[in-house]
């Protein structure tokens, strides 16, 4: 029973690192000038985004930090991708 537990909270822990590491690589390509139909900005988003959707419809819901030029619930899914990783 512990084994399971533990390749069940060692894969997440995985996962979770990896998505983190996406959403950098996201993060530094967006400040790359590139076609839309790049390949690797429409793997990134569809990796990425379905995780930082739910944030964003929270933020934009609630009129939450309205008017900044960065996307703050970017930072806040990785914050809480951080959170959830130190809890497993």
């Amino acid at each position: 029973m512990y084994q399971l537990v533990y390749v069940v909270t060692t894969t997440v822990k995985c996962l979770i690192g990896l998505l983190q590491f996406l959403m950098l690589i996201r993060a530094i390509l967006s400040w790359i000038p590139m076609d839309e139909d790049n390949k690797i900005n429409t793997f990134l988003y569809a990796v990425t985004e379905p995780v930082i959707m739910p944030v964003r419809m929270i933020i934009e819901r609630f009129g939450w930090f309205e008017g900044l030029p960065i996307d703050m619930s970017f930072f806040i899914t990785f914050i809480l991708l951080s959170i959830l990783e130190m809890f497993l």
